[in-house]
């Protein structure tokens, strides 16, 4: 994860599905929070910091040798968005301010002492650091929104667009306005659930007035699952996540199933529902097919163009996938069967790490067609499968799956 002093981690000349876009007459924008790494530059006298390639990504770059009237190297006008207007990382994070096309909106010359630090991550909680005197905490998920009606009024139906649109809401600081405090009897973070659902609502709104609705592909998702603690389902009576295990950070299914919701008028079936297995990461690759390109990935990527529009069950020649908890357990699903690296959540949820007493399974196995809630580890009776997945994984991680 990158904070908001983090350098970026994303090559110039790395393709991504903006550049992608781009190239192909397409005009793109991300307005939200970037979360990917800003080429802060530094001060002068500090340059040589810089040629530590590990400098701001290990740890932060300090923001006492940044030179906030420059605008930052690399970000996202460079890797193929024409026009960004984003908050540097997530809105609990300094430092607290907005980025429009890489300049500073204003200096983050204010300071805040943080709030609500000792919540668990919860409420209204964002770190001490750096902001623009004038930022308003409550006020940057209607700034977004404004922001990308905006872009989207400023769209026509004679050149495509791709709007990435990365809203704060509802990671924490959980802070609902006037109009939804107190609405879900979830507390807060349902609050904000439900205002990030009426701000996805003008969106929708903004395309149906525009006339851009019925040829435009609309695709909500989330990055993870909740942070939703014992004590909140006890509180609330409410489980953010269903009845699956864990939550935002583990490895289990609660950590990583999230909604995948996609309208596209004329392709997809409205109200149909699909049991494929499927990632973030084939955005990339769908795109590609869309656009009619024939060229093979470089990346993880496979198209799902099939599936939406109902012609397929599974992602096409998709080996599996992968993905890890926050403290570096890597998971892999294929098929019906799903394999941890490690005992325990790997992340949020106690126990996070289990070290194996002799005799004891050293991972989980999950055979997800019986067991969806992940209640029965059966590593031990099938050694065959532990085997497959494994030797699958180390694959995909030397990058030899295809």
């Amino acid at each position: 994860m990158l904070r908001g002093y983090s350098r970026t981690l994303i090559e110039a000349d790395r393709p991504t599905v903006a550049s992608l876009l781009k190239s192909n007459g397409y005009q793109t924008a991300v307005i939200g929070k970037w979360h990917l790494g800003l080429d802060w530059v530094p001060k002068k006298g500090s340059e040589h910091l810089l040629a530590s390639t590990e400098y701001g990504i290990k740890s932060e770059m300090d923001p006492e040798v940044i030179d906030f009237t420059q605008n930052p190297a690399q970000g996202p006008n460079t890797i193929g968005f024409d026009y960004s207007y984003v908050l540097p990382a997530s809105l609990d994070m300094p430092p607290y301010c907005y980025l429009e096309n890489h300049k500073l909106t204003e200096l983050p010359t204010g300071y805040t002492k943080g709030n609500k630090i000792e919540s668990g991550y919860s409420g209204p909680f964002w770190r001490e650091g750096r902001m623009s005197p004038s930022f308003d905490f409550h006020g940057v998920l209607p700034m977004f929104i404004a922001k990308a009606a905006d872009f989207l009024n400023r769209q026509t139906a004679k050149k495509p667009f791709f709007l990435y649109l990365p809203l704060a809401a509802p990671h924490t600081p959980w802070m609902p306005t006037k109009d939804y405090a107190g609405k879900s009897k979830a507390g807060e973070y349902g609050d904000f659930v439900q205002q990030v659902d009426a701000a996805v609502g003008e969106v929708l709104r903004t395309l149906d007035q525009t006339g851009l609705a019925n040829n435009t592909i609309v695709l909500f998702a989330s990055d993870n699952g909740p942070y939703w603690r014992e004590d909140f389902v006890k509180r609330f009576d409410h489980k953010a996540a269903g009845d699956f295990r864990g939550m935002k950070g583990d490895a289990y299914e609660g950590g990583h199933r999230i909604p995948f919701i996609v309208r596209w008028t004329g392709k997809v079936k409205a109200g149909s529902v699909s049991n494929a297995t499927t990632t973030l990461a084939n955005l990339t690759a769908t795109c590609k097919e869309i656009l009619g390109n024939t060229t093979p990935n470089s990346e993880d990527s496979y198209s799902i163009l099939s599936v939406l529009t109902g012609k397929t069950k599974a992602v096409v020649n998709q080996p599996a996938v992968v993905h890890s908890s926050s403290i570096g357990f890597f998971a892999i699903r294929k098929g019906d069967w799903k394999l941890i690296e490690g005992l325990g959540s790997g992340g949020f949820t106690e126990p996070k790490e289990l070290k194996p007493k002799a005799g004891e399974p050293i991972g989980q196995l999950y055979n997800l067609s019986t067991d969806q809630l992940e209640t029965t580890n059966v590593y031990q009776q099938y050694p065959e499968k532990v085997k497959e997945l494994t030797d699958l994984l180390v694959k995909i991680k030397e990058g030899k799956s295809k």
